[in-house]
């Protein structure tokens, strides 16, 4: 005796396919979640600390635990600000030696240049003189810290007031400005 296959009727496979559908959505919102919270974010910055490379009201793609270079533009909880996020390019690592000299970056010893302030070096003083030692009474920058100054320098708020940024500081390192659409640029 051969047994006839059941076929499916119409409402159960209409059934199957809603229950497919939702548990792909549910997965797939999922996986996006664990992608913003864990490996990016996306910020607006506010202010004008870091113009005219970064304006208020643009928004950037940071990559958390990103790797952090000389000249990295990073988010971080401010430390004079609980529940503040500032925007601030990185000058100095970890042991590093930092001094300006009439709007000229030494880092170590070494000339250092900063192409992203082109448009402010004008020939008038644009960053006061300092060293480490002056400004925050250390001759370098201590383990697990960074320096940071923002590039509108005589507006910002950065380690010459704040002092360094710890390690466990920084949300991330910022890779992309993708608003407004015609200022998109990857870093």
């Amino acid at each position: 005796m051969v047994k006839q296959k059941e076929v499916p009727t119409d409402d159960r496979i209409t059934r199957r396919w809603w229950l497919q559908l939702i548990t792909s959505m549910v997965i797939l919102f999922l996986f996006t979640q664990f992608i913003l919270h864990q490996l990016i974010s996306t910020d607006v910055v506010s202010g004008i600390s870091m113009a005219q490379n970064f304006r208020d009201g643009d928004q950037v793609l940071t990559l958390r635990h990103g790797k952090i270079a000389h000249g990295s533009v990073i988010i971080f909880d401010a430390p004079n600000d609980p529940g503040t996020l500032y925007i601030k390019r990185v000058i100095g690592l970890p042991g590093d030696r930092i001094q300006m000299n009439q709007d000229r970056l030494y880092v170590n010893g070494h000339l250092t240049p900063e192409p992203y302030l082109q448009h402010y070096l004008t020939g008038r003083a644009f960053t006061e003189n300092f060293t480490l030692k002056e400004a925050l009474g250390v001759s370098q920058v201590p383990a697990h810290s960074y320096f940071v100054l923002g590039d509108n320098r005589p507006v910002s708020r950065d380690s010459r007031r704040i002092g360094f940024i710890k390690q466990d500081r920084i949300i991330g390192t910022v890779k992309m400005r993708y608003w407004p659409l015609n200022t998109f640029q990857l870093y």
